[in-house]
């Protein structure tokens, strides 16, 4: 009976799926995991994917062409108990640059203290106003923090509601006993991810983002110079914060998804660019310094 409840309750979900904001694709990995029931992996993937991608997690209607691209990749390395597991997370997302066939990368974040409850055929139900169980916290976090991004890449500022929503997600789950969630446990966990987007100190690289994306690169197919010097403009904001705070997560954050991106945007540049460009990358984002010196030649 569980199970052809469950099975109905995808349907509905397929049904209804005309107007969500995700197009995510979900992998749940357990091959570290030996001699257990198989199943329940296949069956929890199947539920992630439908409450992530049918759930509407805004106000607004999304066409399918206008859907955020991303990926979740679920590695399981360890089961606790029947119903409980341990792992990492990979979320990737992208958003489509203007007038052009390229996907420029929002974020790429592997988060590695993922501990959660799941029963087969468990259907994962969440409310905004009341705490979330283990495993619809981490996927709403997630959803929000996606939808946030992709927002602040198109208006100034634009993803806050939804950063806001992922930052009451983390003051909920600060009595859970699963790892991720509290200040003092990590810097770079998901309470740092959401404090540092929503720190004021901060401000500048959410500014960059939308200048980035908005101004940079969505302008590069029909004013390439102009939307490249607009980039380049942009490093400055990043410059901005971390003079304040050097060694940031939110900055760790940008560049894992953007060092690979600037470097091709900037080794087509001018010279004098170029050398700008590199100068303030190599003093901001030292960690990809090997990267950024093939901006020179």
């Amino acid at each position: 009976m569980r199970k052809l409840l469950f099975c109905l309750l995808v349907l509905v979900s397929a049904l209804n799926a005309n107007s969500q904001e995700l197009r995510c694709n979900i992998q749940v990995v357990s091959q570290q995991i030996q001699g257990t029931n198989k199943q329940v992996f296949r069956t929890m993937q199947t539920a992630i994917y439908e409450f992530v991608n049918t759930r509407s997690w805004t106000d607004h209607i999304y066409d399918q062409d206008e859907k955020i691209e991303c990926n979740i990749l679920i590695n399981l390395t360890d089961q606790i108990s029947s119903d409980e597991f341990k792992g990492t997370m990979q979320i990737q997302a992208r958003r489509p640059v203007f007038n052009s066939s390229f996907n420029t990368v929002l974020l790429n974040f592997k988060d590695d203290d993922i501990h959660f409850k799941y029963a087969e055929y468990q259907a994962l139900e969440y409310n905004e106003t009341t705490t979330p169980g283990s495993l619809t916290a981490l996927l709403a976090f997630y959803a929000n923090i996606i939808i946030g991004l992709d927002y602040d890449s198109f208006a100034l500022e634009g993803g806050t509601p939804y950063f806001t929503r992922a930052e009451s997600i983390v003051n909920k789950m600060q009595n859970a006993k699963y790892p991720g969630w509290k200040s003092f446990e990590s810097k770079s966990n998901r309470y740092w991810l959401i404090e540092n987007i929503l720190n004021n100190s901060y401000r500048p690289v959410r500014e960059c983002i939308y200048r980035y994306h908005r101004l940079g690169l969505d302008r590069m197919a029909d004013k390439l110079t102009d939307g490249r010097s607009e980039i380049a403009e942009s490093l400055r904001l990043l410059q901005k914060a971390h003079r304040a705070k050097p060694g940031s997560f939110i900055l760790q954050i940008f560049f894992d998804a953007k060092a690979d991106e600037l470097v091709k945007i900037f080794t087509e540049s001018f010279n004098d660019e170029k050398k700008r460009a590199y100068n303030i990358l190599s003093d901001i984002d030292p960690a990809n310094l090997t990267k950024y010196k093939k901006i020179l030649k």
